[in-house]
């Protein structure tokens, strides 16, 4: 093990470039269990990160405990928020995690501001909170408690399985306040769920995640996006998708095609050329210059494929950008973003409320026009 002590304010010469800058970190730490992994703790000034611009998203904050992340998704939206240390996009944001090591007092803190006005909270716009560094710093307790004890409704979305640890305090927080979870799960295939999001938990264990949080009473949708062309927009793998999704008893569905934000192209096409070099030619011609988005065609081809299919399963679901609304946003029902009047409805219980899904634009990953604040 080793452990690079350091004092505040001290220019910190032994981290990387970029972090050697910061006055608020403490150590940079490696150990065996995490091979190849480095976590910077750092001491968070703030905890809760208020959406900017006009943004017309059901949460106004959000909380992002951890900077980079584990998951290794090659084609994480989130890649470039990592460049502002002159850390990569690439392997630096799958292996270099900041944490926020006091984010859960300092969130405390926030919340007792006579100020503070109880607005919906967002975990998992940028970064996973349930990534596997939560295992080793445990800072989600902290938070989901802080939260109920404030009266703050808030909203989780994950790919970590850890969330089951915290089973308990989400149900003894939604006797408080409104909770909603929401899972990510984007592709059905093992091999190719390894391959293109390495550090993530397979889908057969996301899915029965799903099925704990719905067991213990809490209503969970999953984010079956992106939907990556050529790859996992099959009828076939689809089909399969909805089905294991229905099963677990997700309380509705959100799906988009991928898209390829600056900053993010690179490293999935690095990977596509690597793995699946037959297909760099026709994504090429798909995500051109600098479009992050896939054509409308292929957009709307996907939705005739895909609504059939979920009607057949008896899923709830909408299109990314088809709506205004947050995966798991407290009252805000299904109807509500399939009309895009994102209006909230605050006369149901938490754990019955439908789940419901996002899209948004920021420098963390949180809230705007056009862009969903997920994982991807």
């Amino acid at each position: 093990m080793r452990w690079s002590g350091q004092q505040l304010g001290v220019e910190n010469d032994s981290a990387l470039p970029g972090l050697a800058r910061l006055n608020n970190l403490v150590r940079s730490v490696q150990t065996p269990e995490f091979a190849g992994m480095t976590f910077h703790e750092v001491v968070a000034k703030s905890a809760l990160n208020k959406v900017p611009g006009q943004s017309a998203m059901p949460f106004g904050y959000t909380i992002n405990p951890y900077r980079g992340c584990s998951h290794a998704c090659t084609y994480c939206f989130a890649r470039p928020t990592h460049t502002y240390l002159d850390l990569d996009a690439g392997t630096d944001f799958d292996s270099q995690i900041i944490v926020k090591i006091n984010v859960a007092e300092v969130l405390r803190r926030e919340l007792a501001k006579p100020s503070w006005g109880r607005h919906p909270v967002a975990l998992g716009t940028n970064t996973d909170p349930y990534q596997r560094a939560e295992g080793r710093y445990k800072l989600m307790p902290g938070i989901i408690e802080a939260l109920a004890a404030s009266g703050t409704p808030f909203s989780i979305l994950t790919k970590g399985t850890l969330l089951r640890r915290d089973l308990g305090l989400l149900v003894e927080a939604s006797r408080a306040v409104p909770v909603d979870i929401a899972m990510s799960i984007a592709v059905y295939d093992d091999e190719l769920q390894q391959s293109i999001e390495p550090g993530t938990p397979s889908a057969k264990a996301r899915l029965a995640t799903v099925r704990a949080v719905r067991d213990a009473g809490l209503s969970c949708s999953v984010f079956l996006m992106p939907i990556i062309p050529h790859l996992t927009d099959t009828t076939t793998h689809l089909d399969r998708a909805l089905a294991m999704v229905k099963e677990a008893g997700a309380t509705g569905v959100m799906y988009s095609a991928l898209h390829l934000r600056p900053g993010v192209k690179p490293w999935f096409m690095q990977w596509l050329g690597r793995e699946r070099p037959e297909l760099v030619a026709e994504y090429r011609s798909m995500y051109f210059g600098a479009s992050s988005y896939a054509p409308k065609e292929y957009r709307a081809w996907l939705g005739r494929r895909i609504r059939p299919l979920m009607a057949r399963h008896r899923l709830d679901g909408v299109e990314e950008g088809s709506g205004v609304a947050l995966a798991g946003a407290p009252g805000l029902k299904w109807a509500d973003v399939a009309s895009g009047t994102g209006r909230f409805d605050s006369s149901r219980p938490a754990h019955r409320r439908d789940a419901s899904v996002s899209s948004g634009d920021g420098a963390d990953g949180t809230a705007g026009a056009g862009h969903p604040p997920t994982l991807f």
